[in-house]
């Protein structure tokens, strides 16, 4: 099930297998099972698919799935009654069945005609909006209720986005269903907003369906964290830079014996050591919240990463470890990238391959395009440690680092892969790792050379609820 397929086509799936599934049980001995029971075991399939399918977060299926089941409830209870009445008439009938369905859908679930008129109002809608739902259905909206106080403006806003403050697409143009977030302010509100339309058996379009999801308290939380963050790294960036820079010239003072000077060597490092953690930290609370301002360029990529290594260089010879690069045979496309920002993410990555490498060791760098797909790989392979097999699905996050890697090098953040992956997100890009204990790793990106895939608009923590 690909993640561009008519919504309607799901929905019609799914009243289908609802109808035979019934059926079935009448046929058989005892009881059928109830419906909520059929609607249960779709969901965590549908969920399950379109998940896998679309590569988004779970908070964003639950939506979705919301969505689904409460279409194909509606147009489960339209078959199965012995008059041909609209969905709209139903949903505003208060059929028992359909109630206790939607009782269970904690997101607010708005149902409207082509007229604006509104068919269904749920429970949570009620809470929302702070309007009863005898009061909002047979209401034709209008961008004029805009104008109102309370509740109704906060509707009209939900209904006709283009009246919101601040909107973010979340689904391309055509998509169904379309997804937004929509930023209120008075209410301070954040919304997720998805919106599909209703059609009957011959597929004309007979209603539209807007499933709210009120993200502002987990929004307000993670608000109040970066925040944090940021507040206190700054506060401590200053004087940290002040205790460098003293220690620094210490470090060169004439009056000063030898033992004094390596203990002022020692605390230099140190400081320089804190300072570099503090600029991590204000680093990760910038793309985090989407606001790191990325600048694509077209670039050649085996340049740039030879560029990159030669910065490198210098330590890996201190580490005693060699560098290769391992050149492709014929000529690479161009890629779109952020040279500054990938930049980070490489010098990570190949940090990590000199730090946890052997005596002697070595990094073979390769660059390449990845079959039958539109992107290049860079790859980094080191004859290292290596991660423990359970330790490779947690490289990516923050703060983590695996039990060998902490016995091998007791100082390290874990935010340096952590920050290579959302850095490479958001060129479009995926990056993953394969290792073997005591055999080495091997780091591997891939960058996109459609500059299509590269996304419009930064992705911020938030977007994941």
């Amino acid at each position: 099930m690909g993640k561009k397929r008519c919504f309607n086509g799901i929905v019609w799936g799914i009243i289908k297998a609802l109808a035979k599934a019934e059926s079935t049980s009448k046929k058989t001995a005892g009881a059928p099972l109830p419906l909520a029971a059929w609607l249960f075991i779709v969901a965590v399939v549908v969920a399950v698919g379109i998940a896998a399918a679309g590569g988004m977060p779970l908070p964003f299926m639950i939506g979705e799935v919301a969505a689904l089941l409460s279409i194909a409830a509606l147009f489960f209870v339209a078959l199965r009654t012995s008059k041909r009445r609209s969905v709209a008439e139903l949903a505003s009938g208060g059929q028992g069945e359909i109630k206790s369905i939607m009782g269970a859908i904690e997101d607010s679930l708005i149902m409207y005609g082509g007229d604006f008129r509104i068919s269904f109002f749920n429970h949570a809608a009620e809470k929302l909006f702070g309007i009863d739902a005898s009061a909002a259905i047979g209401h034709v909206l209008s961008p004029r209720d805009a104008e109102s106080s309370g509740g109704w403006r906060t509707l009209a806003q939900v209904i006709f986005p283009s009246l919101a403050p601040r909107v973010v697409p979340k689904s391309a143009e055509g998509e169904v269903p379309q997804v937004a977030d929509v930023s209120l302010t008075d209410p301070e509100l954040e919304l997720r907003i998805s919106t599909a339309p209703v059609a009957d058996e011959n597929g004309r379009t007979i209603a539209f369906v807007k499933i709210i999801r009120d993200r502002t308290p987990q929004i307000s939380a993670l608000r109040s964290k970066d925040e944090f963050v940021t507040v206190a790294s700054h506060q401590l960036r200053g004087p940290v830079t002040d205790i460098n820079w003293a220690l620094q010239s210490l470090t060169q003072a004439q009056e000063l014996n030898e033992t004094d000077k390596m203990i002022a060597q020692t605390a230099a490092a140190a400081s320089q050591n804190l300072l570099a953690r503090i600029e991590d930290l204000l680093s990760i609370a910038k793309m985090e919240d989407g606001q790191m301002g990325y600048s694509f360029e077209s670039t050649d990529l085996l340049q740039y990463v030879n560029g990159v290594l030669a910065g490198v260089l210098p330590a890996a010879r201190k580490a005693g470890v060699k560098i290769y690069l391992d050149r492709p045979s014929g000529e690479l496309p161009m890629v779109m990238i952020d040279p500054k920002r990938l930049s980070i993410a490489l010098t990570n990555i190949l940090e990590n391959a000199i730090r946890y490498n052997v005596e002697n060791g070595e990094i073979t760098v390769k660059v390449d395009r990845l079959q039958d797909k539109p992107y290049l790989v860079v790859s980094v392979r080191d004859t290292g440690i290596g991660i423990p097999p359970e330790s490779v699905a947690k490289l990516f996050s923050k703060f983590y680092r695996a039990n060998n890697a902490v016995k091998a090098q007791t100082e390290g953040s874990g935010l340096g892969l952590y920050m290579a992956k959302g850095i490479v997100e958001a060129h479009g890009g995926q990056i993953w790792a394969e290792s073997e204990l005591g055999r080495g790793t091997t780091i591997s990106l891939a960058i996109p050379t459609d500059p299509n895939l590269v996304p419009k608009h930064e992705v911020s923590a938030a977007d994941l609820f």
